[in-house]
């Protein structure tokens, strides 16, 4: 594989977690929290992502990118069970790539695993939030047919407590 300046790279590796990836995943986690500003109320533990991510009863996945055996990038999703149309959707919470791994195409091999694994189970759609002032990562979404609901607004009700 090779990059747009034509240097000759490390395949891409995109896999499902496993308990060996956690520190990865969860330092890759932090990474996205700093970036959007919420790493303030970031708590997510290694113990966290085991028990829900691992666990018997997984609550979410994640799909990690390798290069060279370390783990660059991840794709946290969820699925959303289905309703009138009898199609789960799946919901990426969190894609995130390492600075260092960017524009080596680790974003592309995420969600193109992603939208495999939508299409395996039967889902209808992937959906996602992106920041509103996050320009290169709405091009980048563009890039690959994603596009802003014209139907749908995102909406919130903040629980305290």
């Amino acid at each position: 594989m090779k990059t747009r300046e034509g240097m000759q790279m490390a395949a891409i590796t995109v896999r499902q977690f496993e308990q060996q990836d956690v520190a990865a995943v969860l330092a890759l986690m932090r990474a996205l929290a700093v970036f959007e500003g919420y790493d303030d109320k970031f708590h997510l533990t290694e113990a966290d992502l085991i028990t829900h991510g691992l666990g018997p009863s997984p609550r979410f996945g994640v799909f990690v990118a390798e290069l060279e055996g370390v783990v660059v990038g991840i794709a946290v999703h969820y699925l959303i069970p289905w309703t009138y149309d009898l199609k789960p959707v799946v919901w990426l919470k969190e894609l995130y790539v390492a600075e260092t791994a960017r524009g080596m195409s680790v974003g592309h091999a995420l969600v193109k695993r992603l939208r495999d694994h939508a299409i395996n189970i039967g889902a209808s759609a992937i959906k996602w939030t992106v920041q509103q002032s996050n320009m290169p990562a709405k091009a980048f979404y563009r890039s690959l047919d994603g596009r802003a609901d014209e139907i749908w607004e995102l909406w919130q009700m903040p629980i305290d407590g």
